[in-house]
């Protein structure tokens, strides 16, 4: 990515951010994956939507469903700004897992305290139906590789906060938890390596969030963690796997749990 520290990388982007919105520090970052992308269009007036190609550290996104903009919000009924990265980095696109947690560190340089992490994934409960938003109460981080650099030691106990968690269920009390697995992809998970995690203790698997949960982490950054579950995993599922699915799935939802998001969002 560049010759720069990941946090140097960071602080550059943060400052182009800047110049370009003209918005000096903005509070809350989020990152939408699969099926959330509308919640940026609910969370008030968007003040600036930028090509990530012109903030330093940040490319399109080679995922089908992935914008490849950056936008900031002025979050409706408060003085304060949302930073949306619609362009999120994979860790299986081969970039390295710098540029999987870029956008995380730059959220932290340009003035965020919180962070909210949503991805679309695959359920191991089948009670939860394709379609159910899940709070990440925790994760196995199962891809071999973490962001952190050096000794760097970071307690990753409490990491998805349970003060935000309190304030989703003051939105919506119904929603119920699990522990979700990042695995490397893109393949989709054999119904063996479902088994694995849900022995484990996983209850979502997907190929994002963890490594950047870990980054936001570092960076002391407030996270949220949230799924929805786009189907059901592999050796659960009756159907094969297909990215199509995911897509339809979060589509189909996307202005339930949009609308849901942005109302946490606003409790921040």
């Amino acid at each position: 990515m560049s010759d720069l520290t990941p946090k140097e990388l960071a602080t550059q982007a943060a400052q182009r951010l800047a110049e370009l919105t003209g918005i000096e520090k903005h509070d809350v970052a989020l990152t939408l994956g699969s099926g959330w992308a509308p919640a940026a269009d609910l969370l008030g007036e968007t003040v600036a939507e930028i090509p990530a190609t012109e903030v330093p550290g940040f490319s399109l996104s080679g995922v089908p469903g992935h914008v490849g903009q950056l936008r900031s919000v002025r979050i409706e009924g408060t003085d304060k700004h949302a930073l949306v990265l619609g362009s999120r980095t994979h860790y299986y696109e081969g970039k390295g897992v710098r540029a999987v947690a870029h956008g995380v560190r730059t959220a932290a340089a340009a003035g965020c305290s919180t962070i909210v992490l949503t991805n679309g994934c695959g359920g191991l409960n089948p009670d939860w139906k394709p379609g159910t938003p899940v709070l990440i109460s925790d994760h196995l981080n199962l891809t071999g590789a973490t962001p952190l650099e050096g000794a760097t030691f970071v307690d990753l106990t409490d990491l998805y906060s349970k003060r935000l968690r309190a304030i989703c269920r003051e939105v919506q009390p119904d929603l119920p938890e699990g522990v979700y697995a990042q695995f490397h992809g893109p393949q989709y998970e054999t119904p063996a390596e479902v088994r694995m995690a849900g022995r484990l203790g996983a209850d979502l698997v997907g190929m994002s969030t963890a490594l950047e949960a870990i980054a936001a982490r570092e960076a002391g950054l407030e996270i949220l963690g949230i799924s929805l579950v786009t189907n059901l995993a592999a050796g659960i599922s009756e159907t094969p796997l297909s990215h199509e699915e995911v897509l339809a799935e979060g589509k189909a939802a996307a202005q339930r749990v949009g609308a849901m998001l942005a109302q946490v969002v606003r409790k921040l």
